[in-house]
């Protein structure tokens, strides 16, 4: 390199995004993803002993993938390469081959191919790769913010271990905006910038687990604002909605605005208007409400409020909070949407959450009862002596599946906890209950 080309590579580096002048260079200063980099994990250990065999790092946008494959390239003493699948042909990869094998055959020295978006090669591209990495010409790294399951050809991915990266914590999208805001020589630490608290907080929350975005907002601000006349710049809470051009919703997570949100949610699922629950629903995303707190919440509406008027509003629920676990935001909010929905619009009927009130206090309020003997285990030896399950009638040898006995407690055998209602699938419990009472009478 001579001295025009380093000056030229000063100057690149300089001019950088505050994203890429930021990025960690040692394993130690990675953000989160300590579920794979923690020291005691595979992925951390492999890498400190430079025994890295090839990996795919499969996660959303600014969880660290590239972040964690120039970690590797400042820490390995193996040739490191990267191509962007988006631009690179065939072309270049044999070159890069060509390279790996002078590099194996004169210098016994290893080669790792960081291939950044790796899911927009296609088949043939995949393919040309697989013998490479299979006789460990290169060590491949891939990165993909796409499931590499449906992705990636099968035969890399046997070859490969998978890494999944999670969306960072708020907290550490906190330390990374303040690092940026004070480092002196990577970050802004030269422009003697003010992040305000409240300023920071919507940053770290609306970034959504995207160190990148809340990087580049931050540097946007820093660059845009006027100073104050301290001689500094202030970045307030406006200035950063502006930044990262989303409007700033009062919505503390911990204070009233939370509690009265959530409750009018609940309340227009329960009063059966889908347009104010799901309204109610987008004020709680947009402000980066979880996901996870949402779903419970339909999940218990879907049996409190609507219960067994139409029993499949828990199923969609409760699928509805498997799936937004595994889907994450910004899908999450449709499946959501359809579970908001479906269990506003769904007959009502809360008899199923009396019972259990209803029971529960015959429970506190009176002598344990013995249970029926005829009712009683009978599955262990000696039981018979005792005269446990004597007399009992199993129903399914009865017509209609059902025959009259004693299954409450003495003392509560008139006792009524659940009374279905008109409503929904209801209707036809209650009705079917109706025909076996009349059945019973003497």
């Amino acid at each position: 390199m001579d001295l025009f080309d380093y000056m030229r590579e000063q100057n690149q580096e300089k001019e950088a995004p505050l994203a890429s002048r930021l990025r960690p260079v040692r394993l130690e200063e990675v953000a989160g993803q300590q579920h794979i980099i923690g020291k005691d994990k595979l992925l951390y250990r492999a890498i400190q002993a430079d025994k890295l065999s090839s990996v795919i790092f499969y996660g959303p946008p600014g969880t660290g993938k590239t972040t964690l494959a120039k970690v590797i390239a400042n820490t390995t003493s193996a040739e490191f390469t990267q191509i962007n699948a988006t631009s690179a042909g065939k072309k270049d990869m044999e070159e890069v081959v060509k390279q790996a094998k002078d590099n194996q055959g004169m210098y016994g020295k290893r080669t790792i191919l960081f291939i950044d978006e790796i899911h927009r090669f296609n088949k043939s591209q995949q393919d040309y790769l697989l013998p490479f990495v299979e006789d460990g010409t290169v060590i491949l790294i891939g990165a993909t913010t796409e499931n590499p399951y449906f992705e990636v050809n099968g035969a890399l991915l046997s070859r490969s271990i998978i890494f999944e990266l999670k969306p960072l914590e708020k907290e550490d999208i906190r330390k990374i905006l303040q690092r940026a805001v004070t480092d002196q020589e990577k970050g802004m630490g030269s422009y003697q910038a003010v992040l305000e608290e409240e300023a920071l907080e919507f940053l770290a929350d609306v970034a959504n687990g995207d160190a990148r975005a809340a990087l580049t907002a931050i540097e946007l601000g820093i660059l845009t604002t006027p100073r104050g006349e301290d001689g500094k710049i202030h970045i307030t809470l406006e200035a950063a909605s502006e930044c990262i051009q989303k409007r700033v919703v009062r919505y503390d997570k911990t204070g009233d605005n939370h509690y009265d949100t959530i409750s009018a949610f609940i309340k227009s699922m329960r009063g059966s208007d889908p347009d104010a629950a799901v309204y109610y629903l987008a004020r709680m995303l947009y402000a980066g409400e979880d996901i996870k707190f949402i779903a419970r919440r339909i999940m218990i509406c879907a049996s409190e409020d609507v219960g067994n008027a139409d029993p499949n509003a828990l199923t969609v629920a409760v699928s509805a909070a498997q799936a937004v676990e595994r889907v994450g935001m910004p899908e999450a909010q449709l499946i959501l949407s359809q579970a908001v929905t479906y269990v506003a619009s769904a007959p009502k009927s809360n008899a199923s959450c009396l019972a259990i009130g209803s029971a529960m206090e015959a429970v506190k309020n009176t002598r344990t009862a013995q249970v029926p003997v005829h009712l009683q285990d009978s599955h262990y030896r000696g039981a018979g002596k005792l005269g446990h399950g004597q007399g009992y009638l199993y129903a399914h040898d009865f017509p209609d599946h059902y025959v009259k006995q004693q299954y409450l407690p003495d003392g509560l055998t008139e006792a009524c906890f659940y009374e279905p209602t008109e409503n929904g699938y209801e209707k036809e419990i209650k009705s079917w209950l109706t025909y076996l009472k009349e059945r019973q009478e003497p």
